[in-house]
């Protein structure tokens, strides 16, 4: 027999138990960080992917069950495009559109000393429609002319408005107004591309 193996069994018990002990805690210790050790990280990381998966699950539920609503609030978004794309006017409807201002003015009161369209300025799916306008008339017809363009389908601005030159003919106050009324378009798709390209 190994003199090592019978030094150790002439041991006393207590001390065979104690080297007995330490064997069995290394033992544990090499199997628990060998092999438990690294399944539990494995398993942690398993059990978040399992909650991130559940939460997905629960979103997508929500989501299914409010489908039909979804459906009718982007029907309804369709709609609200489509009515917001008829008040801007494409390029051949602008001079119809400029000769509805003109033709509300005049149905208004008002005379015309000046009707100026300035360059259009480009955005990035529509155009600024510009015009400087001159016109003579009463507080009251430019009143009228106002909510006039306001009831027009398309959307026009009046800003910078100014009245100048009161005078008083055949018992009314007679002033010249000078505003900026503006209107917008759509770009077609060959103008956001030129658009894009001259601005590269």
């Amino acid at each position: 027999m190994d003199p090592r193996v019978e030094k150790l069994l002439k041991l006393p018990n207590k001390q065979k138990a104690a080297i007995l002990g330490l064997i069995v805690v290394l033992i544990g210790a090499g199997l628990f960080f060998g092999l438990i050790q690294p399944k539990l990280k494995q398993l942690k990381v398993l059990q978040g992917q399992l909650d991130g998966l559940h939460t997905q699950v629960t979103e997508s539920r929500k989501i299914a069950n409010n489908l039909p609503r979804f459906k009718a609030e982007y029907a309804q978004l369709n709609k609200e495009l489509e009515n917001a794309l008829t008040e801007l006017p494409n390029q051949k409807e602008i001079p119809t559109l400029l000769t509805s201002i003109t033709s509300a003015g005049k149905g208004a009161g008002l005379d015309f000393l000046i009707f100026r369209p300035k360059p259009e300025e480009p955005k990035d799916f529509y155009s600024v429609v510009p015009v400087d306008i001159s016109v003579s008339g009463s507080y009251a017809s430019v009143g009228n002319f106002f909510v006039a363009v306001g009831n027009l389908p398309r959307i026009v601005n009046i800003n910078n408005v100014a009245f100048t030159n009161p005078k008083n003919i055949g018992g009314k106050t007679v002033y010249t107004i000078n505003c900026l009324a503006t209107t917008f378009r759509f770009l077609d798709k060959k103008e956001i591309k030129d658009d894009k390209k001259g601005k590269k």
